[in-house]
């Protein structure tokens, strides 16, 4: 793919409730001084950028009416820049950045992608889809809550509760450490309410200090779920087992965030005409979907990786959202990645997932450690509802 990534911009993440740092913050205002981040960081005349393309999963009240395009309207860019909001659940934010760089190699031009989600305002399932809210659709088309299928991969698949709350603790330390030593420095804007008093300038979600021990105290979160039917359904569908253990609760599972982000996206043509330097390419990018649960990741891992050429050990960083701990620990030793060069920053579950935009935040952290590293190559990757799932490939400009 002859696409080039210029620049990552992102919001950090506020926590997703009454009282959190952003939740005073309009979405279309939290998207446009990302808007305006990665303008003024490129110095790009927006006119010239082709589209823009942006995840935002519950497209809804004051994330309805096509947020990426008003957004950058309410930044000042220009008007001759079109834009699309999509959903493919939580894979939006890396969809929207690989059908970005699409527009900017078939274009010969610039795009951004990337994606918005404040979960405070505008909560999860607010959309009131038929999905989840039709009972007949929902048994039709084999409908399961995030949580529950989380507990099924764990059941499926022998993952332990001391298993996830490790990993879980492990993304927690490595998140502290980072925003302590400035790692996610390089990709950070600040963010300013209405008056431009800055609300927030580092990740809020992070809870430093968090141990297996005290994760070890917390109480399943879906288990109530499960005697209300949910377990009775899962073991329908898979008669192999016996019962469900229910190993996730909020300390193992991401933590719900607000949050914005974008990408840059240039031709090799666009980058000379405009005066700009790449900082990476984007090799390949691969969708994927599985039956019923959250691990479509790797079957979309192990695609992007046969179209890129490429192999699993010529990968220097992984980059994943997790989907709860049972998930990603599916991911890591189905495909056999050493934990050395997996999540090194922190996770999901330390770092929140504001759901439209965690794509395009994974992009940026991926790049930025390449860079603090001298790395090379780094594989993005997201797991959502529904099975889906995306994955893509950066290359670092040598």
């Amino acid at each position: 793919m002859d696409a080039f990534i210029v620049d990552a911009v992102r919001s950090p993440r506020g926590q997703a409730r009454a009282g959190g740092a952003l939740a005073g913050v309009k979405p279309v205002h939290l998207l446009a001084q990302v808007y305006e981040a990665v303008a003024a960081r490129a110095g790009v005349d927006t006119g010239a950028v082709e589209d823009a393309m942006i995840g935002c999963v519950s497209q809804t009240g004051e994330q309805g009416s096509n947020i990426g395009k008003i957004a950058a309207l309410y930044a000042g860019w220009s008007h001759a820049m079109p834009a699309a909001t999509i959903n493919r659940f939580c894979s939006s934010g890396l969809s929207a950045v690989g059908l970005a760089a699409l527009q900017a190699a078939a274009s010969d031009g610039l795009a951004v992608g990337g994606g918005v989600e404040m979960m405070s305002r505008v909560p999860m399932f607010s959309d009131n889809g038929a999905w989840r809210n039709d009972p007949e659709i929902a048994e039709a088309t084999h409908f399961m809550s995030p949580g529950i299928g989380a507990d099924l991969v764990a059941t499926r698949h022998g993952i332990s509760r001391e298993a996830c709350d490790a990993y879980a603790a492990l993304s927690q330390q490595r998140a502290a450490s980072a925003r302590e030593t400035g790692r996610f420095a390089a990709s950070l804007v600040p963010v300013r309410d209405m008056a431009g008093t800055v609300v927030l300038a580092q990740d809020e979600t992070i809870r430093a200090g968090t141990t297996v021990g005290t994760l070890a105290a917390m109480q399943p979160a879906f288990a109530a779920e499960g005697d209300a039917g949910g377990d009775a359904m899962l073991l329908r569908h898979f008669p192999d087992l016996d019962a469900v253990q229910h190993v996730h609760h909020a300390g193992n599972s991401p933590c719900m965030a607000d949050g914005a982000a974008l990408v840059l996206l240039a031709s090799r043509q666009a980058l000379q005409r405009h005066g700009l330097r790449a900082r990476a390419r984007i090799l390949a990018v691969a969708d994927a979907c599985v039956p019923f649960v959250q691990t479509g990741a790797v079957e979309a891992t192990r695609k992007v990786l046969d179209r890129a050429g490429l192999t699993l050990s010529d990968i220097d960083l992984f980059e994943v959202r997790d989907s709860f701990a049972a998930v990603t620990l599916h991911y890591v030793r189905t495909l056999g990645i050493d934990m050395e060069r997996f999540n090194v920053n922190g996770s999901s579950i330390a770092l929140g997932h504001p759901m439209g935009a965690t794509g395009a935040m994974l992009v940026g952290a991926a790049l930025d450690e390449l860079e603090r590293i001298d790395g090379r190559r780094a594989v993005v990757a997201i797991p959502g509802a529904a099975g889906v799932a995306v994955a893509m490939i950066i290359e670092r400009a040598q």
